[in-house]
């Protein structure tokens, strides 16, 4: 069948289109597509107002960098010292989880005890700021004037699906666009031969674990046009399958192709008015344009050994998670928008001091080689790093208790991360818990996911408020419609955006 033949069948498909759905499709989305086709998809962003550049006040960020640690780490081996749970080491709390109506796990609801587990590691405090940290993070602890530890995080999620998809999406039901998606959406690209938002996902060291699952609902962008989902970038073998053309066609013969599907598409997306099509074309372009870019993004031939020994002994390593810090940076370089890392095995059900170990030297020294790298470059005060798992940990152990080993199950009313860079303050810790680090005790200094989410807008110049998109009748919000607030106490102020 040739070009001619096609366009008569797309035609005839095209004319069965009721009256209904012709009039529902006013002049001025048909104008749109057809001013798409002939601009800039960043100068089109500009002029519709829906993607590409509608920032509502001056960005600190312009790029973000993700950490995801699947499966949740513990606070009470990490960053939130607890000395009374040594003095406590094997004390039933029972009757103090009844009083509190705190929710259980099925895996531990039946527990006839709950014994406080004490932590296997030490704590130091680092920086100007006195932060405290383990000594399984001895990099964190040099890099502890750099960061901002929060531990007063909290979510509404007790069970990682959803709690994973409240910490990226905002809500914890599947199939709501991304924060990385809302960035591509809201800010467009910085580099158009590369996608806004890319996922990596690293190797994890403990394989003997409870390793989560992760899907592609994690960076997926919803009801959020196609184009603004995450493009997992492999970090072994080809970095995007299907990338490469077939044997015997050469670069002219696939732009010929493309411009004759293009033509093809484009008249019907003239007569069908559906962005879907116009998504379909963009994708095809960025795909012939990646055959150029990800080669080159992904020769890391020219990293100095120097870099490399920042890194740490990893780093060479495709799929480590040293690998794909520098593989981030890499991404940063070159304008992405957002870039998530994802590195699972967190989950220390059982056997917590050898897992919780393990992953701890996968990412310490990377995460300290990252932002010595972007501060180095000038790009840490332009770029936010987060790092942080879905919910926190028990204070009791989950099954035996012994002197030298134990687990702890999921606790959401609690936990601990970091941020860092674009304008975040460096070298202090924000928030506090109880002895157990069972509740926030310090109330105005909560943070939720939502404002983890307000807050990450705001460093990229945009107001959560006004950040939507129209979806079943609603202007849908990563936020949601739940209170949500920028932490401000975390950021500089002599930069702080007024809004």
């Amino acid at each position: 069948m040739n070009h001619e033949d096609i366009a008569k069948t797309i035609g005839l498909h095209n004319n069965s289109i009721s009256r209904r759905q012709f009039f529902s499709k006013n002049a001025m989305g048909l104008g749109s597509a057809a001013l798409a086709s002939l601009l800039p998809p960043e100068l089109m962003g500009a002029i519709s107002g829906k993607s590409g550049t509608i920032a509502h006040f001056p960005a600190r960020a312009k790029r973000v960098i993700y950490i995801s640690l699947i499966g949740a780490p513990s606070q009470f081996e990490t960053f939130d010292y607890k000395p009374q749970i040594q003095k406590d080491f094997k004390k039933d709390i029972k009757s103090f989880l009844e009083e509190s109506g705190q929710r259980l796990t099925g895996m531990t609801a039946k527990q006839a005890k709950f014994p406080v587990a004490r932590s296997f590691t030490k704590f130091k405090q680092y920086g100007d700021g006195g932060t405290w940290i383990s000594d399984i993070l001895p990099w964190h602890g040099k890099m502890a004037n750099d960061i901002c530890v929060i531990k007063s995080m909290h979510t509404d999620a007790i069970n990682h699906v959803p709690a994973n998809h409240l910490m990226f999406t905002g809500s914890m039901i599947p199939g709501r666009p991304s924060m990385g998606s809302w960035l591509s959406y809201g800010l467009g690209s910085l580099n158009q031969d590369l996608p806004s938002f890319c996922v990596l996902n690293a190797q994890h060291s403990s394989p003997l674990s409870n390793v989560q699952a992760i899907s592609s609902s994690f960076w997926n962008s919803g009801y959020l046009p196609g184009k603004h989902a995450g493009v997992n970038l492999r970090t072994q073998g080809d970095p995007v399958l299907y990338l490469k053309d077939a044997p015997g066609i050469s670069r002219k013969m696939r732009r010929k192709m493309l411009d004759g599907l293009s033509a093809l598409n484009q008249e019907t997306l003239h007569q069908v008015g559906d962005q879907e099509i116009q998504t379909r074309i963009q994708q095809y372009e960025m795909a012939y344009r990646m055959q150029m870019s990800v080669p080159e993004l992904t020769d890391m031939s020219k990293e100095s050994e120097e870099t490399y020994n920042l890194y740490g002994p990893y780093a060479k390593t495709t799929g480590s998670f040293a690998y794909c810090a520098m593989m981030a940076r890499r991404l940063v370089e070159r304008g992405v928008r957002f870039t998530q890392i994802f590195h699972r095995g967190w989950d220390q059900h059982g056997n917590l001091p050898r897992d919780l170990s393990s992953q701890c030297k996968d990412v310490d020294q990377a995460c300290y080689g990252l932002i010595q790298d972007l501060k180095r470059r000038g790009l840490l005060d332009e770029t936010l790093v987060i790092f942080a798992g879905e919910f926190g940990r028990t204070v009791y152990s989950q099954g035996r208790l012994t002197d030298s080993n134990y687990g702890r199950d999921h606790h959401p009313r609690a936990f601990s991360i970091w941020m860092a860079g674009a304008g975040v303050k460096g070298g202090m810790s924000y928030g506090e818990t109880d002895e157990y680090s069972f509740n926030i005790i310090t109330p105005d200094q909560k943070v939720h996911a939502r404002d983890l989410h307000a807050t990450i807008l705001e460093r990229c110049g945009i107001n959560h408020h006004k950040l939507s998109f129209k979806f079943q009748g609603l202007d849908q919000r990563l936020t949601g419609v739940e209170p949500a607030r920028v932490v401000t106490d975390i950021l500089d102020h002599s930069h702080m955006a007024k809004h």
